[in-house]
């Protein structure tokens, strides 16, 4: 099983951890990942702006993945739908797809509309199955309590991702979660938005949506947040103290990617899955992992 890993921006410069623990759980899984030199941005940024700009970017990183006979595979809820979007747009409009080869043609490349493109999380769910997960299981999570975060872009909108899940009602991270053998928590407001989508406009909004995510997770006593997008981490991790310092509360609240949870089942080193690079840090966590597991 092999994926062009689609890394985006954030990831490379504010996430390394998600990488890292990405690449681990591949190893034990099957997944080869491979690397794509010339990907670059996905176009998100500059959607809202430029759409069309922002398609020609895309399509530029799909046709990279084509050239090597690859599908995609993302790791950034963000990246996932905007390239999603752009490779549905562009198979089932040739005529724009026409056009947007046009303008690809003076870098050298051309999109045929052949390459699918897939989040981490949908593969574990669609091309792993779960006695795979399970059997590699090593360590004992059986009393470790987190909360899911699914953020916006996972699942919206819900027409490109063939309504895999439920937009209204999410159980595939849930899912995922329980695989590892820690418990998923039911909390409030569980859907809302980590407010990173309203941060660049009016930080002050944006840092009580989170605040409002965080007291709910504190009062379900969750051990760990988890969640699969690099922005979501942002709101909920790089912004914890500050929030902290404002609001004069504590959270004291790990964030982890699902892959550092997986890969901690699968009995990897905290090292191994970078969680040197988590601002928040995880010390109970793995304290009531040790005793769980006796080692």
């Amino acid at each position: 099983m092999r994926y062009a890993l689609f890394l985006g921006c954030t990831i490379p410069v504010r996430a390394q951890n998600y990488e890292l623990a990405t690449r681990k759980i591949g190893e034990v899984l099957g997944i080869e990942f491979v690397d794509v030199p010339n990907f670059s941005c996905c176009g998100f940024p500059i959607k809202s702006v430029d759409a069309e700009e922002s398609l020609l970017i895309a399509a530029r990183n799909l046709a990279e993945a084509e050239e090597r006979g690859l599908n995609i595979c993302t790791i950034c809820s963000a990246c996932t739908g905007v390239l999603t979007e752009a490779s549905i747009e562009l198979k089932n409009n040739p005529e724009l797809r026409e056009e947007i080869n046009r303008k690809l043609a003076e870098t050298g490349k051309e999109y045929k509309g052949t390459v699918e493109v897939k989040h981490l999380a949908r593969i574990l769910l669609d091309d792993i199955s779960k006695e795979k997960i399970k059997e590699n299981i090593k360590a004992d999570l059986s009393e470790i309590k987190v909360c899911a975060h699914y953020g916006c872009h996972y699942l919206k909108p819900t027409e490109i991702y063939e309504h895999f899940d439920s937009a209204e009602n999410p159980q595939s991270l849930d899912k995922l979660i329980e695989l590892t053998g820690a418990k998923s928590l039911r909390y409030q407001g569980k859907r809302k938005c980590c407010g990173g989508a309203v941060l660049a406009v009016d930080e002050s909004l944006a840092m009580s949506i989170t605040k409002e995510k965080l007291d709910n997770i504190k009062d379900a006593e969750a051990d760990a947040i988890v969640l699969v997008c690099p922005f979501c981490s942002i709101m909920y991790e790089s912004n914890q103290k500050k929030i902290e310092s404002t609001y004069n509360v504590s959270y004291n609240l790990p964030v982890l990617y699902y892959s550092q949870l997986l890969g901690l089942a699968f009995g990897f080193d905290k090292k191994d899955l970078g969680f040197n690079f988590n601002r928040v840090k995880a010390d109970k966590l793995f304290e009531k992992i040790k005793k769980l597991t006796g080692v």
